[in-house]
């Protein structure tokens, strides 16, 4: 169970950041294969605005892309040397501001003042009270039509599961594998969250979930999902879309084998 501790001291203390977050898209062919054929696609309806709010932006790997997309970006992050970094990184871009915050709050930013919130591949570790904490939040910071897209942990949806296959003897996995019982790497997931759980946050915070995917991550099963909302009374407020994608690290593999080819890179993505 990752909690804010444990989560402040992995991102701020004790990983390297030696590719600066980028090694987390090699299967995609790098950073930018990832942004433009995985990410880009699932936001792009709602985007540019005038003021977007990225949560836990680590050494800006999506950072680069998103303050391109607004007026004003606000990021904030628990961990200082993260955020230093970012401040480094975009030293050009005057419309950019920097918070460090406690793994929480937001109550450094104003209300009724995001348009869209963001976060990807980092609120995976954050468990199910962190999350609603942010809810509550978010449900006074986006403006009355402001939209989210947060990527979460969706491993509690398989907790009961995965609790008995934590019980097998290891002399046995190898033939229970056999059978069809296969024991994922969990990747630090948060256990108590789920899509369901998410959605459940949203209502009790005022909020709407208005679309969810659960995607596999490194995992036979969809141990992530990445979950759009908005306020209640938004013009964007409808019925939640609820989608299974088992196949989404085959979409990462297509994407990187291409990727070389689209590249604004003078290199290019390496062939695969």
């Amino acid at each position: 169970m990752p909690t804010v501790e444990w989560n402040r001291k992995q991102w701020g203390q004790e990983y390297n950041w030696v590719e600066k977050g980028d090694e987390w898209s090699v299967s995609w062919g790098g950073a930018e294969a990832q942004w433009f054929g995985a990410i880009f696609p699932r936001i792009h309806a709602f985007v540019p605005v005038a003021t977007i709010l990225e949560i836990a932006p680590g050494f800006g790997r999506w950072t680069h892309y998103l303050r391109t997309l607004c007026q004003q970006l606000v990021i904030v992050d628990m961990a200082e040397g993260c955020i230093a970094a970012c401040r480094q990184r975009f030293a050009g871009d005057g419309h950019i501001s920097y918070h460090v915050n406690d793994g929480r709050s937001l109550e450094m930013i104003p209300d009724d003042s995001i348009d869209f919130v963001f976060s990807f591949d980092s609120l995976v570790h954050a468990e199910a009270e962190v999350i609603d904490d942010y809810l509550r939040q978010l449900a006074r910071k986006l403006t009355r039509n402001g939209v989210g897209f947060i990527h979460h942990s969706n491993i509690g949806a398989y907790e009961r599961e995965l609790s008995r296959l934590r019980r097998i003897p290891p002399f046995l996995r190898p033939s229970m594998k056999l059978i069809g019982y296969v024991d994922d790497p969990t990747h630090w997931r948060a256990f108590t969250m789920s899509a369901q759980a998410f959605e459940r946050g949203c209502d009790k915070a005022g909020l709407r979930c208005i679309g969810q995917e659960t995607v596999n991550w490194g995992s036979t099963r969809t141990i992530d999902c990445f979950s759009l909302f908005t306020r209640a009374g938004s013009v964007r407020a409808r019925e939640n879309h609820v989608v299974a994608n088992p196949d989404f690290m085959r979409e990462a593999e297509l994407i990187k084998r291409r990727a070389h080819v689209y590249s604004a890179s003078p290199v290019g993505a390496a062939r695969s």
